[in-house]
């Protein structure tokens, strides 16, 4: 240190020093957000089904694209057999955000749907973990072509603001082997997959369920990777 350096050249250079680090702050801190933010992104392009597939090729009659939505059915045709689009993207750690809608006519059949995840495609069939949409379904983690239903949802707090016939928020979060869906913002079930060979990467899917005459819509489709 310069002992003849004045007060006020000390005091300059030390805020130099001290501008210099916030900078730096500054710096790394908008890196690590435009990372965050990078890290999300939408699966659906609002305006076509590109990126996406049915698990079988003559069941994409039963899919479209309309003003920005992913509708699958008509709300008249019955379903005569479960049909499901899927990304043909891989996902492992994810938080899954979608808009959905379901209606139809439950005196005529089942009217259900779900949000397929960590699920693969063996021959005409996929296989995984199901995020359960419907009436007596809602919040079930479900295991398609697996294991059947591994746990309820919750319904006390979410009856009170879900809009059965409306549209619907749901969040699927994963991370790890610890499973969490939200319906509108409530968490209505949790599931801690204890088998290590349950594969833990898959496609995102929606599914149209077989029996009745339901039409499913979704929009809004974003991932952010854990």
């Amino acid at each position: 240190m310069n002992l003849l350096q004045s007060p006020l050249s000390r005091a300059k250079k030390t805020a130099g020093n001290l501008m210099f680090f916030v900078l730096v702050i500054f710096v790394f801190s908008n890196y690590s957000y435009a990372q965050k933010v990078d890290s999300t992104f939408s699966l659906f392009d609002g305006s076509s089904l590109n990126g996406w597939k049915t698990v079988k090729s003559g069941n994409s009659k039963y899919w479209k694209v309309t003003d920005g939505v992913i509708i699958g059915g008509d709300g008249e045709t019955k379903i005569p057999s479960n049909t499901y689009l899927h990304t043909t993207q891989t996902f492992e750690d994810f938080e899954l955000r979608f808009l959905f809608r379901i209606s139809g006519n439950h005196d005529q059949g089942l009217i259900n749907s779900g949000a397929q995840y960590r699920s693969i495609i063996e021959g005409n069939k996929i296989v995984g973990y199901q995020a359960d949409i419907g009436k007596g379904y809602w919040g079930d983690i479900y295991d398609e072509h697996r294991r059947a239903k591994l746990v309820g949802g919750s319904l006390d707090i979410l009856k009170h603001i879900l809009n059965e016939e409306g549209w619907n928020s749901y969040i699927v979060r994963c991370k790890g082997n610890k499973h969490e869906l939200y319906i509108n913002g409530v968490k209505v079930s949790e599931y801690v997959e204890k088998d290590p060979d349950i594969p833990s990467k898959g496609v995102i899917g929606f599914q149209l369920h077989s029996g009745g005459n339901a039409k499913v819509e979704f929009k809004y489709i974003t991932i952010t990777i854990l």
